[in-house]
């Protein structure tokens, strides 16, 4: 029989006292609170954190925000992404990870400059952790200022590539495009098979944010890049379903959709649907995604997709 891990022992038993505690009486549920303190409505409440073990070594602390992946090394922690900023998330998410490792953090790599992914970065750049993220990431932070306040800037960043290595783990950082932003970084790990995507992979519809950066047409170049990686287990910038990760299948099927979604935009722009008209002339109720929202119809990004789609067409004449 395998020999299971210390670390194993303590995310099963961290699992099994959470489970418990929202079992007694007087507990509200996520979805009790979301509806507000009448339970008549109300902004929905933040979903607590949990940590779940994925690979030996290899743990994923969902809720809050994006996912953060944490990998535990003999010689300390390897953290991406870290939650929205805030010093109760911050706090949180520590406490989720000391469940399972009191070793200190040595690296954190951010994923795009979006505060519910980047938010805490400044807490572990005041302790002395090396936060690495894309230029990219760092040249949009300068604009960026969201209404929970503006996370500080990373202390390390790199253009393309980057590898790092701690405590016998490998991790290889790539910035293949721009897709969600024009910082995006993608996170592998080689020998666990586990790759980290923020938020260019997710578990609902995607969205481009142009203004920083994003294009629909590049993201299909990053992940087919994606594709090419070997690994069985992709953790997207947020979890839907109930289902933490996906598998490479899953990310295949991703992929299969953004293909569908953009060369069905392209031909309504090259039949000469205006672009007032372009958002509900494309099909996607087959690939579950709605993108006539205001979300995708923020003038200034459907100026940008439309403009993004004409070059894409004129590219291939």
């Amino acid at each position: 029989m395998r020999k299971l891990s210390k670390e194993w022992f303590s995310a099963t038993l961290a699992a099994a006292v959470v489970a418990a505690i929202c079992m007694l009486p007087g507990v509200s549920s996520a979805q009790d609170k979301a509806k507000g303190k009448d339970g008549k409505g109300g902004p929905p409440a933040p979903q607590p954190q949990r940590i779940e073990l994925i690979k030996p070594g290899f743990y994923v602390v969902t809720g809050a925000g994006g996912n953060s992946s944490v990998r535990v090394t003999k010689a300390g922690l390897i953290i991406v992404d870290t939650k929205n900023l805030g010093d109760q998330f911050y706090n949180d998410l520590m406490a989720q990870i000391r469940t399972v490792s009191q070793d200190p953090v040595k690296f954190v790599i951010i994923t795009h400059h979006h505060q519910d992914h980047s938010g805490n970065e400044g807490k572990f750049v005041t302790a002395g952790t090396q936060v690495i993220a894309n230029e990219g990431l760092k040249k949009n932070l300068e604009t960026y200022n969201p209404a929970q306040g503006k996370p500080a800037p990373p202390n390390v960043t790199y253009a393309t590539d980057k590898t790092i290595k701690l405590g016998g783990t490998k991790v290889e950082i790539h910035h293949f495009g721009n897709a969600h932003t024009g910082g995006d970084s993608i996170v592998y790990f080689p020998g666990d098979k586990v790759v980290a995507t923020g938020d260019v992979v997710v578990g609902t519809a995607p969205n481009v944010d142009y203004p920083f950066g994003g294009s629909a047409v590049e993201w299909l170049t990053v992940l087919d890049k994606i594709s090419k990686l070997n690994f069985d287990t992709l953790v997207p910038g947020h979890s839907a379903q109930g289902k933490t990760t996906m598998t490479k299948a899953e990310f295949l099927d991703y992929k299969k959709k953004w293909e569908t979604l953009v060369a069905r935009a392209e031909d309504q722009v090259r039949l000469g649907t205006t672009k007032d008209k372009l958002l509900a002339s494309i099909k996607t109720d087959d690939i579950g995604w709605n993108i006539n929202n205001a979300q995708w119809g923020n003038q200034q990004r459907l100026d940008s997709f439309y403009a993004d789609l004409q070059k894409a067409n004129a590219a291939k004449k």
